[in-house]
């Protein structure tokens, strides 16, 4: 006689497997970006070239998303988690096996096949196999994966890159993978699933070109508008993911129901979950960049520097899904946002002079923010909607996290760029002969190079330089607080949304199968 799955003796024995699988999909994401100058050298390309080992990554992440509803539905969720994990775990020994640049973007295809599929599919696994009042805390343990994996992945990679074989960064899924495949296959249950009658193949070729045309132009980093082929790309997806909403909205068995959106308070919820990963992005985007270039920090340096943040949240996620499954989720969310928005503010007043464990304090409680937040947000939202629909609503939800990630890093991009040239600009305008400051500077300096036996001339030629070199530092200073301020920003406008969210004092969603 087959075990129940959902009885307290199996499912947390079966979330291990979920975990795990998300763990390697995260793990990998974060990882492979340290191999990118290995590559080239092994692979003797230029960065152009070896930039699609990524991009195709990005792309077919972004094309397989929106399926992974319809699939789960015609297939079953635990068939397609299997295939997705199977996908994965061969695709990235196929990568670490490649022999040319060509071969490791063709496999990459084949991992993010299937590491499209996982996060979707192992979070409408959780919603499955759990009733509403134990989602909180399976959701926290499912959260701290998504939070360790991209922390752990930079100090990994660069130990792996520096002190072994490069090829260990595909490698090390092996292992995960397998186990994640045993553990699956005899612990997860197959919950009744309805196959559509008939496939949305018009939704598909709509999702399909405008995710992938819109994350194509969104993946270059900066964005070369002068190129003509972005800005038509750009207006090629934003049309086509127009008519993919309208397609949706007219056919009887649509690919990704957006009904799910008449739900307000998933809507409002997903809404604050956007806004809030884009503030994430742009502070995992941001803050590296910050300290590797203008305070000195290595890689290794910088991992370090924010692993503790990363503990915090991981070990906040479990505690805070536990409390959500007790009492109004509000009580815990809404102090989580304000802590995330506070201390994304006070991210953007640091200087080249604030200290290393201030900037870490500030990360800290970053962090506690961030996992008092996500996976409670993420339970609210998922809780409102009827077992039909989870998988539909796990697969917008991550269709949105896709494209919010990719968006937010290219906005902070162009906002570094161009904010620090105006920055820049303004701060050179004040260097007169009117300018006290300036001139005692420039004065100071000149006798300084002049003492080493440096010509009049000459001095002043390199005082200026000096000077000059200082303002562009101090304007990039400002514009990486600039972006910062803007990622509290977007917390506080996701607050904003959350408090239009109602706790109902029974939860819409139909009773767990057993």
């Amino acid at each position: 006689m087959e075990k129940d799955i959902t009885s307290d003796s199996y499912r947390w024995f079966a979330l291990a497997a979920v975990v795990m699988g998300t763990f390697m999909a995260i793990l990998d994401t974060s990882i492979v970006n340290i191999g990118i100058p290995k590559m080239m050298a092994v692979f003797n390309v230029s960065l152009d070239s070896v930039q699609w080992v990524l991009t195709a990554y990005t792309l077919t992440l972004g094309a397989i998303v929106p399926l992974t509803g319809f699939l789960g539905e015609k297939f079953g969720n635990k068939k397609l988690y299997i295939f997705a994990l199977i996908s994965f775990t061969l695709g990235s020994f196929l990568c670490g096996m490649s022999w040319s640049n060509s071969a490791m973007i063709i496999f990459r295809v084949l991992q993010a096949l299937g590491g499209g599929m996982i996060m979707p599919v192992s979070m409408t696994i959780i919603f499955q196999m759990f009733e509403p009042k134990e989602r909180g805390l399976a959701m926290g343990f499912w959260g701290i994966a998504s939070m360790a994996a991209p922390a752990i992945g930079p100090t990994l990679g660069g130990f792996i890159i520096e002190k072994l074989d490069w090829r260990l960064i595909f490698y090390v899924n092996v292992p995960i993978g397998i186990t994640a495949i045993i553990l699956s296959t005899i612990l997860l249950k197959e919950f009744p699933h309805k196959a559509p009658e008939k496939v949305d193949i018009t939704g598909f070729i709509f999702s399909t070109i405008g995710i992938v045309s819109v994350l194509y132009v969104l993946s270059e980093n900066p964005i070369d508008w002068s190129d003509v082929q972005n800005p038509v790309l750009l207006t090629i997806g934003i049309f086509n993911l127009i008519m993919f909403v309208i397609n949706e909205l007219t056919v009887s068995e649509p690919l990704l129901d957006l009904k799910v959106l008449k739900k307000l308070d998933f809507s409002f919820s997903l809404i604050a979950l956007t806004l809030i990963n884009m503030a994430l992005m742009g502070g995992v985007y941001t803050i590296p960049l910050f300290l590797q270039r203008l305070k000195g920090y290595t890689a290794m340096q910088t991992g370090i520097l924010m692993f503790p943040s990363a503990i915090v949240t991981g070990l906040m996620m479990p505690i805070s899904g536990k409390i959500v499954d007790k009492i109004n989720p509000k009580v815990i969310i809404l102090p989580g946002l304000v802590i995330l928005a506070i201390s994304s503010y006070q991210l953007a007043q640091i200087d080249l002079n604030t200290s290393r464990d201030m900037t870490n304090l500030i990360l800290i409680l970053r962090g506690a923010g961030l996992g008092l937040t996500m996976m409670p947000l993420t339970t609210l939202g998922m809780n409102v909607l009827p077992q039909s629909l989870i998988s539909q609503g796990s697969t917008l939800q991550n269709t949105f996290k896709q494209i919010a990630g990719s968006a937010a890093i290219t906005m902070m991009t162009l906002s570094l760029t161009s904010k620090s040239d105006i920055y820049y600009y303004r701060l050179s305008e004040q260097v007169t002969p009117f300018n006290i400051q300036a001139a005692a500077f420039l004065n100071q300096m000149q006798n300084k190079l002049t003492l080493t036996g440096i010509s009049q001339a000459q001095s002043q030629i390199q005082a200026k330089s000096i000077l000059m070199g200082l303002l562009k530092k101090k304007a990039s200073v400002d514009a990486f607080d600039y972006i910062l301020v803007l990622c509290a920003l977007f917390v506080l406008i996701a607050l904003i949304s959350t408090l239009l969210i109602k706790i109902k004092p029974k939860v819409e969603t139909e009773s767990v199968e057993s």
